[in-house]
């Protein structure tokens, strides 16, 4: 009996003795000044797609989880409106040219009545000289030729202002019809469709949201380190973000920001440890090819645990390596 019971009190010491060693190795990364760690949730940049105008929504293109491309329509808004509001700016310009024609005809026959009372008043002058005229009739002579003057700067300005009012007509046209372009909302960004906001048959007032679009190249995860360590942390150091859904795979990233204030703050700072409280929002942005080749698989939301590397001299632990560094070919 006494065999057995050392034998189960070796086998417990050895036990426990085998959770510490391990427990030690475990965390012994904490304890590691090269490194730094800090809780958050991989986010990606966020993009609505929302109408330039109020109007009715006649169709939308993409389903909740598609991913697009950058420039592919995603929605069309009812344009008969705007349609037909352009179709009367162009009748507008083809009648704003038919008058502009008209008024550009009346200036050649003012010219013509210029030119020749021009003629008539120089010759009545020169007799007038010669006393072979009397003086009323060069009087009459001048008057006509004035009077052509003034008709033909009218005549001008008639043009002048049809040119400008074919001008605005034509603006107003490139206008409705950049209203119909923006009538097709197009994706800004390749991504995936987060969510609908909106569904067909609605209708929105201008800037009404239709759709959510998570660019999926631009993913990273937020999170806070004390004072101590964010004073270490430098813009590009590298980062390793290991999520609860996968533990045994770590992601590769970059610190992409590092508040320059503290988040939140003790009501009062009297002693080192409150010092400790002092934390500093930092920002690690995952690699963008990888996002690339794995994109089917991103997800935001995903909660985890990110490893920043203060000592950029200092080896990775095992559980950081990198699935290529440690030989795996995926």
């Amino acid at each position: 009996m006494k065999k057995l019971v050392i034998v189960l009190v070796v086998i417990a010491v050895v036990g426990l003795a085998f959770y510490l060693v391990k427990n030690y190795r475990d965390n012994a990364i904490y304890r590691n000044p090269a490194f730094a760690s800090g809780n958050g949730r991989l986010e990606a940049t966020e993009v609505s797609i929302s109408t330039k105008l109020a109007g009715k929504i006649e169709k939308i293109l993409t389903q909740e989880g598609d991913y697009v491309q950058k420039g592919q329509k995603l929605v069309l808004m009812q344009t008969n409106t705007l349609k037909a509001q352009l179709a009367q700016n162009l009748a507008n310009i083809k009648v704003k040219e038919a008058e502009l024609a008209a008024a550009r005809a009346v200036v050649l026959q003012k010219r013509s009545n210029l030119k020749n009372a021009e003629l008539r008043f120089k010759r009545e002058q020169t007799l007038l000289k010669s006393n072979a005229t009397s003086e009323q009739t060069f009087e009459n002579a001048q008057a006509v030729y004035e009077s052509a003057k003034a008709e033909l700067a009218a005549a001008e300005a008639t043009v002048a202002q049809k040119e400008a009012e074919i001008l605005a007509e034509r603006a107003n046209a490139a206008r409705t019809q950049a209203d119909i372009d923006d009538s097709e909302l197009l994706a800004p960004l390749e991504g995936r469709i987060q969510y609908r906001i909106s569904e067909e048959g609605e209708v929105l007032n201008a800037g009404g949201k239709v759709l959510n679009l998570v660019d999926l190249t631009d993913v990273y995860m937020t999170f806070f380190l004390p004072e101590e360590a964010a004073g270490k942390v430098k813009i590009g150091a590298d980062v390793r973000i290991i999520l609860d859904a996968i533990p045994n795979i770590p992601i590769p990233a970059k610190v992409s920001f590092v508040s320059s204030v503290a988040q939140f703050t003790p009501k009062t700072v009297e002693t080192k440890v409150e010092r400790q409280k002092l934390m500093f929002r930092v920002k690690a942005k995952v690699d963008p090819v990888l996002l690339k080749k794995y994109v089917d698989y991103v997800k935001t939301g995903l909660p985890g645990v990110a490893w920043v590397r203060l000592d950029d001299k200092a080896e990775w632990p095992a559980f950081l390596v990198l699935r290529k560094d440690r030989g795996d070919k995926k």
